[in-house]
């Protein structure tokens, strides 16, 4: 049985950390800039009202990017505070 696990998820192990790998680096300097631009791009569609012409994909797929960005927040505040509830004040 633990043979059959390990054949089985080895390269599934080894597909995810190659995507992990580039995924989860952390910005380079050369691409803070263009994450600058496309902050000002979307806010510049936001006023123009190009909000209301996404399709339906599209606007699911950027409310999926924002809530893993939000699901990332709270895990690292709660690594931060060291528990789920409350800080200690």
């Amino acid at each position: 049985l633990s043979a059959a696990a390990l054949a089985y998820s080895r390269p599934r192990l080894a597909t995810f950390w190659s995507y992990a790998k580039v995924e989860l680096a952390p910005p380079t300097p050369a691409e803070i800039p263009q994450a600058i631009d496309s902050m000002r791009a979307m806010v510049r569609g936001f006023q123009t009202g190009r909000l209301a012409q996404l399709t339906v994909r599209e606007a699911l797929r950027n409310g999926l990017v924002a809530t893993e960005v939000l699901m990332w927040f709270y895990i690292g505040e709660i690594i931060g505070k060291g528990g789920l509830i409350g800080y200690n004040v």
